[in-house]
């Protein structure tokens, strides 16, 4: 994998929306960054994102709910990390989808990684720090409650709407990935 994501994918810069202007739902700018097991920013990552919509509905066809779609929001993103290695896209926070056993799954994104050093994508979740919703998340039940923080996005202060999310492909502070 490696730097080639850059040359094949994109321009200099990668900001972008997921959700277009008519998007309902309350907007939000997530702002992630992908650091290497030393903490070092990893400048020539590609972040893939998909996410549900804010009434919990993804644009998939196997998503069947009786829900509606939102046809002003994409859902999928592909994002190039800049020389810090962050990435900055828009989006609407998602509502809750179905999961195992009839549960409810707390609001995130899912994240997929793609970098120098690793041979096959890793896969994680963004969560939001502070929704009561994370107590009840059956997949987020399943990690040890020590490297949860790991999972979750941290509201920017001055930056109304926004949220930081590190990721930490290594090291004492990595991100869970998921094996899926």
């Amino acid at each position: 994998m490696g730097p080639f994501f850059h040359v094949g994918f994109f321009g200099r810069q990668s900001i972008g929306a997921l959700a277009g202007a008519g998007a309902k739902g309350q907007r939000i700018r997530v702002i992630c960054r992908v650091l290497d097991g030393d903490g070092n920013p990893v400048p020539d990552a590609m972040i893939e994102v998909w996410q549900a919509n804010a009434e919990g509905r993804y644009r998939h066809p196997d998503d069947a709910q009786d829900k509606p779609l939102d046809p002003a929001l994409n859902g999928f993103g592909r994002f190039a990390t800049e020389t810090d290695g962050s990435c900055t896209f828009e989006t609407v926070r998602p509502g809750r989808v179905p999961g195992p056993k009839d549960s409810h799954q707390a609001p995130h994104l899912n994240i997929s990684v793609f970098a120098r050093g690793l041979l096959k994508r890793v896969t994680t979740r963004l969560y939001f720090a502070g929704d009561p919703a994370n107590t009840e998340d059956p997949i987020l039940a399943l990690v040890p409650t020590e490297r949860c923080s790991t999972l979750l996005a941290l509201p920017v202060a001055e930056k109304p709407g926004a949220w930081r999310f590190d990721i930490h492909l290594s090291g004492e502070h990595e991100t869970v990935f998921f094996d899926i």
